[in-house]
């Protein structure tokens, strides 16, 4: 059966500024148009079947082998299987330690890419995927906003691709002194805009570009978990994870540390291709909305978001909820009014979520190094506490990961006040405090993108 992609907002008919999008369109097209005309998110009908049975032939094998298992179910109609087991290959060249901890307890290490980052999972292949797809001979505008790891990770993924011009939006304040690096060096076609403001701001900056009828002419894309383009790929870790410590049939627990929950939300397609996933934790920062609303049944967004260690959780609304919202039975838009509450109890079979204060994220990073020489950033501590949190009321005996999302060279001043030690860069970062650029400084104020958006046109 042919995958169609729709827009979460497609039933709003009685909401005031919101015509809905009633049509469907083909991944090819989800990818390119970031997201639909209505400014909800893409979703796919029907969710595929992964054929669990295939899952044992993946143990001990690469990386790649799980993707293309994923990425033929999502693209095998779309994409020559020749050519994209190719990309697959190209983007995934890197290994993917699963970290044993104690017992069945595990650390998978999402921080092997270029940019050090979770996000050169998806960056990667999304960016070849665009190439692949794109009309020769159109120009294409990546609009990208990012909270510290999303916009290095595109912008090394995207850097030199032809017929691609890259923008990269992040909160001047609130990204640490080498994830700033990163992002000003890229340079070459790929531009990096330090906005006055929160994540929230440049991720609003970004939705109403894309809704904006006179840069239609620009072809912009977005590169951000609201692409469906990057949840896809976001799926496999799961997949690679269960065929390398699963029996087969076993259920296994995932602790996503979450922002804008594009990770989780690859967990729950995962779990709905037929993945035995037990639960899926979901610990946040300070920004505890989503917590809040699985205990009390009320979803309130929080404006500003606060600023946290943990800074690529930085998200007050996250984007991915009207996912999430939608595959319960519920409607939020892109300002965080819930239209359609979802259906909460369903919700809490699946997902638990704490929130982790700064406090206790650098407790956990402590705790886990003197207790089993676990070294942790401030995200992947988030990730520590939650599946520490979720065992001390739900003990298993089954295997447990736990996503460590960035490396923690990429947060230095914090590990050496925390642990009294400096640790050591990957090669791909050998270089980071030499590298030169500056990035354009804007308001955060729609009409100053839209007038620099249409200068470099």
């Amino acid at each position: 059966m042919t995958i169609r992609y729709y827009s979460t907002n497609r039933n709003l008919d009685q909401v005031p500024g919101i015509t809905p999008f009633k049509q469907s369109v083909s991944f090819r097209e989800a990818l390119l148009q970031g997201q639909a005309p209505d400014e909800g998110l893409y979703m796919p009908d029907p969710i595929p079947v992964l054929d669990v049975t295939r899952l044992a032939e993946l143990k001990g094998a690469p990386y790649a082998e799980a993707a293309k298992l994923v990425a033929r179910i999502y693209l095998k109609d779309e994409i020559a299987l020749d050519l994209l087991y190719r990309l697959v290959e190209d983007a995934y060249n890197f290994t993917v330690p699963l970290e044993k901890v104690m017992d069945r307890k595990y650390i998978m290490r999402l921080d092997q890419g270029p940019t050090a980052s979770f996000k050169d999972f998806a960056a990667r292949l999304m960016a070849r995927l665009m190439s692949a797809v794109r009309v020769k001979g159109q120009t294409l505008h990546v609009l990208v906003a990012t909270s510290g790891d999303t916009g290095s990770a595109v912008g090394n993924a995207f850097h030199g691709v032809e017929g691609i011009n890259v923008t990269i939006l992040y909160p001047k304040d609130e990204v640490s002194g080498r994830q700033k690096k990163q992002l000003d060096s890229i340079g070459g076609n790929v531009q990096a805009v330090s906005v006055d403001g929160k994540f929230d701001d440049c991720q609003n900056l970004v939705k109403e570009a894309f809704a904006d009828p006179e840069l239609a002419i620009l072809n912009l894309t977005s590169a951000n978990s609201i692409n469906f383009g990057r949840i896809m790929p976001q799926m496999i870790y799961y997949v690679y994870a269960y065929a390398q410590l699963a029996e087969p049939g076993e259920g296994i627990v995932f602790s996503v540390p979450s922002g804008n929950f594009g990770d989780a939300l690859g967990c729950e397609y995962a779990r709905r291709m037929g993945l035995p996933v037990t639960k899926i934790i979901m610990p946040v920062n300070e920004n505890e909305e989503f917590p809040r609303y699985l205990q009390t049944g009320v979803y309130k967004k929080i404006s500003p978001s606060v600023a946290c260690l943990s800074n690529a959780m930085n998200v007050g609304h996250p984007s991915n909820l009207a996912r999430f919202f939608e595959l319960y039975g519920g409607t939020v838009d892109r300002t965080g009014v819930v239209h359609v509450y979802p259906d909460r109890e369903e919700m809490r079979k699946h997902i638990y979520s704490i929130s982790v204060s700064d406090q206790e994220t650098k407790e956990t990073i402590r705790r886990a190094y003197e207790t089993y020489g676990l070294l942790l950033e401030p995200h992947g501590a988030v990730g520590w506490r939650g599946l520490e949190a979720y065992l001390a009321e739900n003990p298993t005996t089954g295997p447990c990961v736990s996503l460590e999302t960035a490396h923690p060279a990429k947060f230095p001043d914090e590990i050496e006040e925390l642990l009294r030690i400096i640790p050591e860069l990957p090669p791909s970062m050998r270089d980071i405090d030499s590298r030169k650029g500056e990035a354009l400084s804007l308001p955060a104020d729609y009409p100053a993108l839209k007038a620099y958006l249409q200068e470099r046109r």
